[in-house]
């Protein structure tokens, strides 16, 4: 790849470093300088990997676009299958008549094979989580950040018969390297608009109120059926709030499609 082929944020700063060098290998005294200007470019490409919305790092899909005939907006739904929420979960969507988007983890699908295609099978969408969702994603070199995307890929593959076409970051954290992996196996990077923070909250209506402030059309919706958190009562949090935030779908003139039928 040349410097062409990266997004103008990487290319800049892959010149910077053979800038560095340069004035390195021309005036040794200047090292001081060299290596603060090294250090800022590296904390300015780590804040861009933490910032889950940034395309600073490369292509990133934040919002639906606008669609002619329709309000449409995405649930997209993180970290499954999961035995024993994601049949309720689909349960729920069936019964509301809603379409969402999985993003799944390679090795869970290969778990629980049967769920996966069954996620298909109602009418949702299974997209790339990686194969192992490793909290250390965004520190990986180029070749363990490409095993893990091409890892999920074949295994969705080999299980459903599908082959995803949309990526989400574990966490939404990344580095450099994601660029040219995903544009390698063909795969478009997604984030969202809003997430309700329900891995972490275990109040649905908190976690409700957050997801439907000023919902509009084009929005991405984030949940998770894996690492829910927990209610008082005892249920995940998923469960508790999807009635209420379908139901706003409702109220506010707009349509849940799956990120295929909004971006294809």
């Amino acid at each position: 790849m040349t410097l062409k082929d990266y997004p103008p944020f990487v290319s800049t700063s892959v010149a910077l470093h053979g800038v560095a060098a340069g004035m390195l290998a021309w005036h040794p005294s200047s090292w001081p300088w060299v290596a603060g200007l090294v250090l800022a470019d590296h904390a300015a490409l780590t804040a861009a990997g933490l910032w889950p919305r940034s395309s600073l790092l490369g292509p990133n899909v934040t919002r639906l676009p606008p669609a002619p005939d329709a309000a449409r907006v995405a649930l997209t739904i993180d970290d499954g299958p999961h035995p024993e929420v994601t049949p309720r979960v689909l349960d729920l969507l069936d019964t509301l008549d809603a379409r969402a988007t999985f993003f799944c983890i390679g090795e869970h699908v290969r778990r629980y094979p049967a769920l996966s295609r069954d996620i298909l099978a109602r009418g949702h969408s299974i997209e790339n989580h990686s194969q192992r969702h490793l909290n250390r994603f965004s520190v990986l070199g180029p070749r363990a950040m490409r095993a893990e995307v091409a890892g999920a890929q074949d295994t969705i593959a080999d299980v459903t018969g599908y082959r995803p076409r949309y990526f989400r970051a574990p966490a939404g954290l990344r580095n450099p390297f994601l660029d040219a992996v995903l544009r390698s196996l063909e795969l478009q990077l997604v984030s969202w608009t809003r997430r309700g923070f329900d891995t972490v909250s275990n109040r649905a209506e908190v976690v409700l109120a957050r997801l439907t402030r000023d919902l509009g059309a084009g929005d991405i919706v984030l949940l998770h059926d894996g690492n829910a958190a927990v209610t008082a009562r005892g249920e995940p949090v998923v469960l508790e709030v999807l009635p209420g935030l379908l139901a706003a779908f409702a109220a506010a003139g707009l349509a849940p499609v799956t990120l295929g039928e909004a971006l294809s």
